[in-house]
């Protein structure tokens, strides 16, 4: 069957061109991977699906994994055991798996010369991107050390010469920035170039670039995420120009706009300041932090704001109530207290961020004490009463005023720290809290990212504290600002 089969589809192996004309190619012909000593795969991928053509000897396995593509498994050859959480399913030649994104999964192939021709849809991008090592984790992977609580120093990546907000990722795994709006500055986002240490405008100049004509461009820029397709959502407070926030997606497989979100009034309030978001691939749904601080607000009105990538529908949840509200423990840096004009900045709910089966949404308020969780069926549970949501929000765990928050595979919250220049972390098995890395350099580390081609969670210093709004009309941010990466205790998660 190998030498035989021809896919005649509307796709192209060059996972960088839109297929425009159908493409006649022939199986055998196709390059094939060793994914390890007992998994071959050939692959095909067109603009919206992906082929494997896998080929297993008996023992094979593929571990425990997850993606946020639909999956269609058709055996051809041999037979293998599917695991889907306790449920157990012999699949034979002749017999199709169907496999919902989002739902872990594992393959254990049961005869040699099994064959396995799998469908995706969208493309899998992290097969096109060479970033799918989850083949050789099977059980016999040898397991990291056991943190020993010992605080280490993060690795300098990088060092431009303007504040840099969050981060996100290509598939390729180049870091694209928010240059901080706190600075207002002239590029919204930029994408970094390691080899000659540069910068440019992402995706080009022109959606940095205001214009009377329409609102294609970006105004004030904080939240930015990745999600598994090689989509860059981009979250555009509107502050600057007076246009209506949204959240923008760039393809950057195709380099193309790939859709565009707003934000109604419905949605906000006067004060809003839509900061950091979760994209949601299992729910089909944004979920945005906004910390209530803007146009001089003091975060009363913090709230979450969820959106539906079906429908673009948006519902305001949980505003002014103690997981969103900023406590009263004011920001001290350095010795110095954080105020504009003789009052303190208290910033509503501000860090969020999700587990890896998308079952915990975890947040918490810039300033205050606590992070909170809930589940994210509850969440969206649109039968709940606003007083009957709130009572299914968790205390999870303590924590100091924090910006930016990510989670790896095993739990494992991390928090970037503002007033002590360094990244925490909450462990998963006793929820208690530590500090993980600290550098004086890491002046007000903002966002906190995973990288998943390389490994590493990376950590902006944006100098905030330095800005003239709260040293008497001086900005005292200088270059260079940095930008740290580290290794989390465990893989981190992609988009997180």
């Amino acid at each position: 069957m190998k030498n035989v089969l021809i896919i005649s589809l509307s796709i192209l192996i060059n996972h960088g061109i839109r297929s425009q004309e159908p493409k006649h190619l022939v199986l055998n012909e196709l390059p094939e991977k060793q994914l390890n000593d007992l998994i071959s795969r050939k692959m095909v991928s067109g603009e919206k699906g992906t082929i494997g053509y896998f080929t297993f000897k008996k023992g094979a396995e593929v571990p425990w994994h997850q993606h946020p593509n639909e999956q269609y498994s058709l055996i051809t050859q041999g037979s293998v055991k599917v695991y889907i959480g306790k449920t157990e399913t012999l699949v034979k030649a002749g017999e199709v798996m169907v496999i919902p994104p989002n739902i872990p999964h594992r393959f254990i192939a049961l005869e040699d010369e099994t064959i396995d021709i799998d469908f995706f849809t969208p493309s899998r991008m992290d097969w096109i991107n060479g970033t799918d090592n989850y083949f050789n984790e099977g059980p016999d992977k040898v397991k990291e050390k056991p943190w020993d609580l010992k605080v280490g120093q993060p690795e300098v990546f990088a060092k431009v010469d303007h504040a840099v907000g969050n981060i996100a990722f290509t598939p390729q795994g180049e870091i694209v920035y928010s240059q901080h709006p706190f600075f207002a500055p002239e590029t919204r986002v930029s994408i970094y170039n390691r080899e000659t240490k540069t910068s440019r405008p992402f995706p080009n100049e022109a959606w940095n670039t205001p214009n009377r004509d329409n609102d294609h461009y970006f105004s004030n820029v904080l939240g930015i995420r990745n999600d598994a397709n090689g989509i860059i959502w981009i979250l555009d407070m509107g502050q600057r120009n007076e246009v209506t926030p949204k959240i923008v997606g760039w393809n950057t497989r195709f380099d193309t706009l790939e859709r565009i979100y707003y934000l109604p009034e419905t949605a906000l309030a006067a004060t809003s300041q839509p900061n950091d978001m979760v994209v949601d691939t299992k729910h089909g749904v944004f979920i945005i932090a906004d910390e209530g601080i803007g146009k001089g607000g003091n975060g009363e009105k913090a709230a979450l704001i969820v959106v539906d990538m079906a429908t673009g529908r948006t519902r305001r949840l949980l505003e002014s109530t103690r997981a969103t509200l900023p406590e009263n423990v004011p920001i001290t840096i350095d010795g110095q207290p954080l105020q504009v004009n003789g009052h303190h900045l208290l910033v509503g709910c501000d860090g969020i961020t999700a587990d890896e089966n998308f079952e915990w949404l975890y947040f918490a308020p810039l300033n205050g004490t606590k992070v909170y969780r809930i589940r994210l069926e509850e969440l969206l549970d649109e039968g709940l009463a606003p007083s009957e949501l709130e009572t299914k929000v968790e205390s999870y765990a303590s924590k100091a005023n924090n910006g930016g928050l990510s989670i790896d595979r095993d739990g494992n919250l991390y928090l970037t720290d503002v007033e002590s220049h360094s990244i925490s972390v909450i462990l998963a098995k006793d929820r208690s809290t530590h500090k993980l890395m600290d550098d004086q350099r890491m002046a007000w580390p903002d966002g906190v990212s995973f990288n998943a081609v390389d490994g590493y969670m990376y950590v902006s210093a944006a100098q905030v504290h330095l800005g003239a709004a709260f040293n008497n009309g001086t900005n005292k941010a200088k270059a260079p600002f940095y930008i740290f990466r580290f290794k989390p205790l465990a893989k981190g998660l992609m988009g997180r």
